[in-house]
């Protein structure tokens, strides 16, 4: 029975870590845009440059650094030093570079030049954005209609004699034993030092996967929309492209436009009353969850889920459909050539749990209180302590063969010891009872001082990589001072005054005489941790017999201070001050794009409240135990199950196992009881909000990096304010930082926003 139930609790198990995942994964890139597979590199949508300016700069960059490299050149005349698959903007970029730097290259493109541009409406204007930006290389780059820019782009490759091949798109590619890559085609097989994907997601477009679908008369693109006329035309999505098609056909046809959900959650605002207006003039017959069924020679089967839950299908003519839902990843066509994707979950869960397990057995057999014990005590040590290095080399063997559920194994064996033991002596965690905390004490300093140290130290490498990564490489003042603020208020609150200044402070009385002699006060340093933690984050403020002054300042903070806050700054708290927050924004940051997101990550969002719930009582029991007899056994219980259950595992060892699984936020957004707190202050009386212009072009990069897994793009497309009042917002504003168009923006909106197509 147990047996059976395993493959259950694996797939719930993995729907969890997987909830991160964006409608398309992006594989796995290297510093300089290089795969996984080694010299093979990847440029363009496919590496996250939303618009074509950026896509522009990937390319140029990424020849600059292979240029750089000793061995850029082949030195064979029969290989290319780059073979470049695609002639978009990134290919294009990317093959000019090459020229200028005198690498021998090839363009191979299964399409025509620009293809996605090509497929774009007639007279479609193209902008150049971000404005803020310089276009690097020497293709050109400005607003106007997509046949003038095509036109130019053609008389580029003339002019520079680019070695570009339409209609030829790549079929297979191997890396050979003396470590050139094998490209074939259905034209040829080419020889190449290096290989470079520019190859986009848009040209792989979404197919429903009914009969008749491949009738001549049902299309995936809408090229010339205006040579249709007095047609009967169904159009089929719920996306911007759909939406817009629909608009342009209705001009001069009857429309029909199919959509399965029940409301168009993810157009623009623009298009939203655009499409109303002409539904409510009858132009276009709008029927929502529907699904095509089959297309026949003249008519097609669509069935409609009425609103009593019931089916009904009828039977509509059509002289052309146009299916636009959307592009598909090339997945077979990446995993083909050896490509992982992000937030893969391959190999086996059951032999990755098995080996922790047997890791933290041999650990118990290693402690010298367990080993007394009669099961273990014939049992040498050392072969514990074997035993546990073992598995632990067999987590990492396989990690490093791709099972990422043994990552996870190795991420939780770190933590679970690092807080399991930081409990305190004599009350660590199993197999570390009676051994651990002194085994990792060091110098007469305790691990309660070590783990500070490893803190402020991850916090450190990692919040100057992410101030690099954030500000610096952008040039964003915003997010430079939001680390150096995170990176201050670690060093000098959570780590100087606490372990330091407070003890130098009572011994030379820079406090005073009366306090520095007071040992209510004196004997207390812990508690300076509270300066800045406010309670519930910091739960014991009011109990364990404080001084009057902590009582005083933890209600001064949690009352009044962090309230004013919270008006003019939402949650901006975890974000630019407190240290569980900090951990999160600079060591869990490289993994913030894989944040839980979708309906079911915000219910689980409801957690926190409980937590605050919980914290509330059990101060009530804590505070009323010396006056009511009956609180006392309650209170007592209580709060050593709070210290273990919230302190110790929801603060440390699960968040912190699943930064590199879940992003960074798991304890702020889930179990946080001052997060929850502070939204509760910023939902009743907050002002802070982030707000957006029309110039949205729905490349979803806010919503993949926010580390709260709020649905951004939803919001800036529909122009809405997103505040605490209907988000999880903290501000830490990366979702403002990574807009290409500069849509989002903190309070009002300054700059006149001018209405724009849409690439």
């Amino acid at each position: 029975m147990a047996i059976a139930l395993l493959p259950t609790v694996k797939a719930q198990i993995d729907a969890i870590l997987q909830s991160g995942d964006m409608p398309s994964r992006r594989p796995v890139l290297k510093p300089h845009y290089e795969s996984n597979v080694k010299n093979m590199y990847i440029i363009g949508d496919l590496a996250g440059a939303p618009v074509i300016k950026l896509a522009m700069e990937q390319g140029y960059n990424l020849i600059q650094h292979i240029a750089s490299l000793p061995d850029a050149k082949s030195g064979q005349p029969d290989v290319f030093d780059v073979l470049i698959a695609g002639a978009g903007a990134s290919g294009l970029n990317a093959a000019l570079e090459a020229k200028e730097k005198g690498l021998s290259h090839l363009v191979l493109e299964k399409g025509k030049i620009a293809n996605t541009i090509e497929n774009f409406p007639e007279k479609k204007w193209v902008y150049a954005e971000p404005d803020s930006k310089l276009p690097k290389g020497k293709l050109w780059l400005d607003g106007a209609q997509k046949e003038d820019l095509i036109t130019r782009w053609h008389q580029i490759v003339t002019e520079n004699q680019l070695n570009v091949r339409t209609e030829e798109g790549v079929l297979a590619m191997a890396k050979a034993a003396d470590g050139l890559f094998q490209v074939k085609t259905p034209k040829a097989t080419y020889r190449a030092k290096r290989v470079i994907l520019a190859i986009g997601q848009r040209g792989n477009p979404r197919k429903l996967k009914v009969p008749g679908e491949d009738r001549e008369r049902v299309y995936h693109r809408l090229y010339s929309p205006r040579h249709y006329r007095d047609e009967d035309i169904v159009v089929i999505g719920g996306g911007n492209s759909a939406i817009e098609a629909a608009l342009v056909l209705a001009e001069q046809n009857r429309v029909v436009l199919s959509y399965r959900g029940d409301q168009f959650a993810r157009i623009f605002k623009d298009n939203e009353r655009r499409l109303n207006e002409a539904t409510a003039s009858g132009r276009i017959r709008t029927i929502l969850n529907s699904n095509v069924k089959e297309f026949k020679e003249r008519t097609y089967r669509l069935e409609v889920t009425q609103t009593d839950g019931t089916k009904k299908v009828e039977e509509l003519p059509y002289q052309h459909a146009f299916v636009l839902i959307g592009a598909d990843l090339p997945v077979a066509f990446l995993k083909s050539l050896g490509i992982k994707l992000e937030n893969e979950w391959e190999g086996s869960l059951w032999k990755a749990v098995g080996l922790t397990l047997f890791a933290l057995l041999g650990l118990s057999v290693f402690g010298p209180d367990v080993r007394m014990q009669p099961l273990v005590s014939l049992i040498p040590r050392w072969l514990g302590g074997l035993a546990a290095l073992g598995a632990l080399t067999g987590l990492i063997t396989m990690g490093s063969r791709g099972n990422r559920y043994a990552w996870l194994g190795v991420s939780f064996l770190v933590w679970y010891t690092v807080y399991g033991v930081k409990v305190g002596k004599g009350q660590e965690f199993w197999p570390f009872k009676g051994w651990g905390y002194a085994a990792l004490s060091f110098f007469n300093r305790p691990w309660s001082f070590w783990y500070t140290v490893m803190y402020t130290s991850l916090m450190t490498i990692f919040g100057v990589q992410a101030m690099k990564r954030w500000g610096f490489d952008r040039k964003d003042k915003f997010q430079i001072w939001r680390y150096v603020s995170l990176l201050s208020f670690q060093w000098i609150f959570f780590f100087l005054i606490p372990e330091f200044l407070f003890q130098w402070a009572v011994k030379y009385q820079w406090i005073g005489a009366s306090l520095a002699k007071d040992p209510q006060f004196a004997g207390q340093a812990w508690r300076s941790y509270g300066v800045i933690y406010a309670w519930p984050l910091f739960f014991y403020t009011f109990f364990y017999d404080p001084h009057k002054i902590w009582i005083l300042w933890g209600v001064i903070l949690t009352f009044v201070l962090i309230p004013i806050f919270a008006f003019f700054h939402g949650k901006r708290y975890c974000s630019w001050i407190c240290g569980c927050g900090g951990l999160a924004e600079t060591f869990g940051d490289r993994w913030r794009h894989l944040s839980p997101k979708g309906k079911p990550s915000l219910k689980w969002e409801q957690m926190n409240l409980w937590i605050l719930i919980a914290a509330v009582v059990i101060t009530v029991l804590m505070l009323g135990k010396d006056v009511v007899g009956a609180f006392r056994q309650p209170a007592q219980w209580s709060l050593h199950g709070y210290r273990i259950m919230v302190d110790v595992w929801l603060v440390g060892i699960l968040p912190v196992t699943l930064y590199p699984f879940l992003g960074g936020k798991v304890w702020c957004r889930y179990w946080c009881p001052l997060a929850k707190l502070m939204a509760l202050y910023s939902q009743w009386f907050g002002k802070f909000k982030i707000t957006a212009n029309d110039k949205c072009i729905a490349c979803n990069e806010c919503s993949r990096n926010c580390q709260v897994g709020i649905d951004v793009m939803s919001f800036a497309l529909k122009q809405n304010e997103l505040s605490n009042k209907n988000s999880s917002c903290i501000g830490c504003g990366i979702c403002v930082s990574v807009c290409p168009m500069d849509v989002l923006g903190f309070g009002q909106q300054t700059q006149p926003m001018q209405p724009l197509l849409r690439v």
